[in-house]
């Protein structure tokens, strides 16, 4: 049975149609993938059913009843919930408390929590969720805090659940749990959509695929098992898309980053204990590994914003040590794992934070300090175009740009100054398959010109594509190394949650 219907739906923005007359339709206990690129439409879509913003014109039906949605509240009243890509969780209250936030059981100033603890156990086993509720939320894994979320929109009486790239940073177990989470809840009656860019995800969990292109549905009847994921790339992108074929370095040469015996203390705990590796020229190596297991830490130390307990550090066989502009200038480059936090200034404009870093080089700032604006406008609409960055012009507020057009700003601002050393962390995080193509294809051309690339990535099919060889990171240690190939998915996800000391203990017995 038909449960929403949207039918004719516009989104105007000054300058940009990002809806154009889309229909979408949603049935009782299907699980539904929304597909598109970057700027598709596929979050304005879900905004607009989830009462976040109004569309400029069309219709939605409930049930067949028409829909006026004002706000996220009237949306939870019938039923809509959603669950964002980055969570609003509080890291200092339990599962509980953070569950009932904003809808606490009680009458006026009473608080019934026993009433709210009962009620959200009865969840957690009813859905098999394997949570504690009173453990605090910034003792959970990034796994267990999304099945937080989703309880909360099922505490609400959800009936309809769109999540917002759910597997963005998930292990492959906690991939595979998610999954028999959404098929349970199915079998429950909910009804799910999720908007993700994952192709092997959406085959293997999907009823249904709808497709997104600027703004145009393409396809909203797509039956996954039917499909290939190359054919549903060509529909998203418009074009023949290649992602999971290997291009191994060619041209390995000599050493060009060596590490020796880092340790980072943070908060009284050594976050990371005695680290050692090297990288050649023509190499991109790969740290695979959980987040929150020293990643952070690491980066932080090999880009000059903090300072280690103890680490040796060259760079073609200079040491390397001070603050971020020295690590600059010996040729490391950095793309930072939280864009918006460390990799832009959203205010400035698209062509300032194109240079925002190297702002003081003799090509953007004469000998007096004055900004050379020819230039830095020229390069600005040269990187616009090159990079494929969708912006009205590179004058607009980098904060007006979508996440993976953001992204590619910090990208195209890193490699076009050709480092000998790139420190790359999630690439491609919301970015999408277009775009995802072109970022690996710019890094395997800079990796095949000479460069010395680390990548840290919670992806692990990005990271067993690029990589010429593979670490894993587990608890501030490197727990494994291999060459691509040698060890599968599911072994890589064991030693990503610590499975090591499993296959150790087993030896020993």
């Amino acid at each position: 049975m038909e449960l929403i219907r949207m039918e004719q739906i516009t989104k105007i923005y000054p300058g940009t149609i990002a809806l154009d007359h889309v229909d979408f339709s949603l049935n009782e206990q299907e699980i539904v993938s929304l597909l598109g690129e970057n700027g598709a439409g596929k979050t304005t879509l879900m905004k607009i059913l989830y009462g976040m913003t109004a569309p400029t014109s069309g219709s939605i039906f409930f049930k067949g009843e028409p829909l006026k949605l004002k706000k996220p509240a009237d949306a939870i009243e019938k039923g809509i919930c959603m669950v964002h890509q980055h969570f609003m969780l509080v890291p200092a209250f339990t599962v509980t408390e953070n569950i009932i936030l904003g809808n606490e059981p009680g009458t006026g100033a009473f608080l019934s929590m026993k009433e709210a603890r009962h009620k959200v156990e009865r969840l957690i086993q009813q859905f098999h969720f394997n949570l504690d509720p009173d453990a605090k939320i910034e003792k959970l894994s990034v796994g267990e805090q999304q099945r937080v979320e989703i309880l909360k929109v099922l505490y609400r009486k959800a009936e309809v659940i769109i999540l917002d790239e759910p597997t963005a940073v998930l292990t492959p177990h906690e991939v595979n749990d998610l999954f028999a989470i959404l098929q349970a809840l199915r079998e429950e009656g909910k009804t799910i959509i999720i908007i993700t860019h994952k192709l092997k995800e959406t085959k293997a969990l999907a009823d249904r695929v709808v497709v997104l292109r600027d703004g145009k549905l393409i396809q909203s009847d797509i039956n996954p098992k039917k499909v290939t994921t190359q054919q549903l790339s060509e529909m998203m992108v418009g074009r023949q898309v290649n992602l999971s074929k290997r291009q191994p370095a060619a041209n390995i040469g000599n050493i060009c980053l060596c590490l020796k015996d880092l340790v980072v203390k943070e908060g009284g705990k050594e976050r990371i204990k005695g680290i050692s590796f090297e990288i050649h020229h023509g190499e991109i190596l790969g740290i695979a590994g959980i987040e929150g297991n020293g990643q952070t830490q690491l980066i932080e130390a090999l880009t000059g914003m903090c300072v280690p307990k103890r680490m040796e550090l060259t760079v073609e066989d200079q040491a390397v040590k001070g603050d971020c502009k020295d690590f600059l200038e010996a040729g490391i480059g950095h793309i930072p794992e939280d864009r918006l936090s460390l990799g832009l200034v959203k205010e400035m404009t698209v062509k300032d934070n194109l240079i925002l870093g190297y702002h003081r080089k003799k090509e953007f700032c004469s000998k007096g300090g004055f900004r050379l604006e020819k230039k830095i406008l020229d390069r600005g609409n040269r990187l616009k175009q090159q990079f494929a960055i969708k912006a009205p012009n590179i004058g607009a507020a980098a904060s007006s740009l979508s996440g993976g057009n953001q992204q590619k700003i910090i990208i195209a601002r890193v490699f076009s100054q050709n480092p000998n050393v790139i420190i790359i962390a999630h690439p491609t995080r919301g970015v999408d398959i277009g775009a995802m193509e072109y970022i690996h294809q710019v890094m395997l051309n800079l990796r095949d010109q000479g460069a010395a690339i680390l990548l840290i990535s919670a992806d692990l099919d990005e990271v067993r594509t690029l990589s010429d060889r593979l670490l894993v990171l587990y608890e501030g240690k490197i727990v494994s190394e291999s060459l691509p190939g040698e060890l599968s998915e599911v072994e890589m996800g064991l030693l990503m949650t610590g499975g090591h000391t499993m296959i150790e203990e087993g030896s020993h017995g």
